[in-house]
Protein backbone atom coordinates (compact mmCIF):
# COMPACT_ATOMS: atom_id res chain seq x y z
CA UNK A 1 0.00 0.00 0.00
CA UNK A 2 1.42 3.01 -0.71
CA UNK A 3 1.20 6.69 1.53
CA UNK A 4 -1.21 8.21 -0.69
CA UNK A 5 -3.93 5.21 0.15
CA UNK A 6 -2.26 5.12 3.60
CA UNK A 7 -2.87 8.71 4.41
CA UNK A 8 -6.63 8.23 2.54
CA UNK A 9 -7.56 5.71 5.21
CA UNK A 10 -6.14 7.49 7.95
CA UNK A 11 -7.97 10.91 7.21
CA UNK A 12 -11.04 8.59 6.98
CA UNK A 13 -10.17 7.31 10.86
CA UNK A 14 -9.65 10.58 12.21
CA UNK A 15 -12.74 12.20 10.79
CA UNK A 16 -14.21 8.62 12.62
CA UNK A 17 -12.78 9.30 15.77
CA UNK A 18 -13.59 12.99 15.60
CA UNK A 19 -17.04 12.74 15.45
CA UNK A 20 -17.28 9.75 18.08
CA UNK A 21 -14.95 11.98 21.15
CA UNK A 22 -16.07 15.55 19.90
CA UNK A 23 -13.10 18.02 20.93
CA UNK A 24 -11.53 19.14 24.28
CA UNK A 25 -9.71 15.88 25.04
CA UNK A 26 -6.30 15.51 25.94
CA UNK A 27 -3.89 14.02 22.57
CA UNK A 28 -3.49 10.84 23.88
CA UNK A 29 -6.93 10.17 23.99
CA UNK A 30 -7.14 10.63 20.51
CA UNK A 31 -4.02 8.99 19.73
CA UNK A 32 -5.11 6.07 21.40
CA UNK A 33 -8.59 6.15 19.42
CA UNK A 34 -7.22 6.38 16.07
CA UNK A 35 -4.71 3.70 16.65
CA UNK A 36 -6.92 1.80 17.22
CA UNK A 37 -9.71 2.90 14.28
CA UNK A 38 -6.53 1.98 12.02
CA UNK A 39 -6.01 -1.17 13.59
CA UNK A 40 -9.38 -1.90 13.06
CA UNK A 41 -8.80 -1.36 9.33
CA UNK A 42 -6.47 -3.51 9.03
CA UNK A 43 -3.29 -1.22 8.88
CA UNK A 44 0.31 -1.53 11.20
CA UNK A 45 0.40 1.14 13.43
CA UNK A 46 2.94 1.66 16.30
CA UNK A 47 2.90 4.56 19.03
CA UNK A 48 4.98 6.65 20.45
CA UNK A 49 7.97 5.64 18.14
CA UNK A 50 11.42 7.04 19.38
CA UNK A 51 13.14 9.19 17.18
CA UNK A 52 16.88 10.08 17.57
CA UNK A 53 18.73 13.35 16.25
CA UNK A 54 22.00 13.43 14.64
CA UNK A 55 24.53 16.08 14.71
CA UNK A 56 27.64 15.91 13.19
CA UNK A 57 27.56 12.38 13.07
CA UNK A 58 26.71 12.23 17.01
CA UNK A 59 23.63 10.16 18.10
CA UNK A 60 21.65 12.27 20.01
CA UNK A 61 18.34 10.90 21.89
CA UNK A 62 16.34 13.09 23.71
CA UNK A 63 13.35 11.85 23.50
CA UNK A 64 11.51 13.37 20.15
CA UNK A 65 8.85 10.61 19.43
CA UNK A 66 6.22 10.38 16.47
CA UNK A 67 2.93 10.15 17.88
CA UNK A 68 2.25 7.27 15.16
CA UNK A 69 4.05 5.44 12.39
CA UNK A 70 1.40 3.91 10.00
CA UNK A 71 2.92 1.01 8.05
CA UNK A 72 6.05 2.22 8.39
CA UNK A 73 5.99 4.66 6.06
CA UNK A 74 2.69 7.68 7.36
CA UNK A 75 3.70 10.29 10.22
CA UNK A 76 0.84 10.97 12.31
CA UNK A 77 1.49 14.12 14.37
CA UNK A 78 -1.49 14.46 16.66
CA UNK A 79 -2.82 17.76 18.29
CA UNK A 80 -5.03 18.95 20.73
CA UNK A 81 -4.73 22.78 20.45
CA UNK A 82 -6.90 26.34 20.28
CA UNK A 83 -5.38 26.87 16.80
CA UNK A 84 -2.21 25.03 15.04
CA UNK A 85 0.63 27.33 14.23
CA UNK A 86 3.66 27.26 12.39
CA UNK A 87 5.15 25.44 14.66
CA UNK A 88 3.38 22.55 14.29
CA UNK A 89 3.85 22.44 10.87
CA UNK A 90 7.75 22.72 11.31
CA UNK A 91 7.74 20.47 13.95
CA UNK A 92 5.94 17.27 11.71
CA UNK A 93 8.72 18.08 8.78
CA UNK A 94 11.36 18.21 10.80
CA UNK A 95 10.22 14.43 12.22
CA UNK A 96 9.45 13.23 8.50
CA UNK A 97 13.33 14.36 7.64
CA UNK A 98 14.57 12.93 10.74
CA UNK A 99 13.06 9.78 10.25
CA UNK A 100 13.48 9.57 5.98
CA UNK A 101 9.41 9.37 5.73
CA UNK A 102 8.02 11.35 2.85
CA UNK A 103 4.35 12.22 4.19
CA UNK A 104 2.84 12.81 7.36
CA UNK A 105 -0.36 14.25 8.69
CA UNK A 106 -0.76 16.66 11.45
CA UNK A 107 -4.40 16.35 12.98
CA UNK A 108 -6.05 18.84 15.36
CA UNK A 109 -8.54 17.17 17.40
CA UNK A 110 -9.54 20.11 19.29
CA UNK A 111 -11.82 21.37 16.08
CA UNK A 112 -15.73 21.17 15.98
CA UNK A 113 -14.74 20.03 12.23
CA UNK A 114 -11.61 18.59 11.33
CA UNK A 115 -11.74 20.28 7.79
CA UNK A 116 -9.53 22.63 8.41
CA UNK A 117 -7.92 20.95 10.98
CA UNK A 118 -6.22 18.14 9.13
CA UNK A 119 -2.69 18.93 7.28
CA UNK A 120 -0.86 16.79 4.65
CA UNK A 121 2.70 17.80 4.55
CA UNK A 122 5.45 15.81 1.96
CA UNK A 123 9.17 15.55 2.87
CA UNK A 124 11.29 15.96 -0.70
CA UNK A 125 13.44 14.11 0.81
Amino acid sequence: MLENDISYKIRGAAFEVNSSLGPGLLESVYENALACELRHMGLAVRSQVGLPASYKEIRMDLGFRIDLLVNELVVVEIKSVEQLTDVHHKQLLTYLKLSNKRLGLLINFNSSSLNHSLVRIANGL
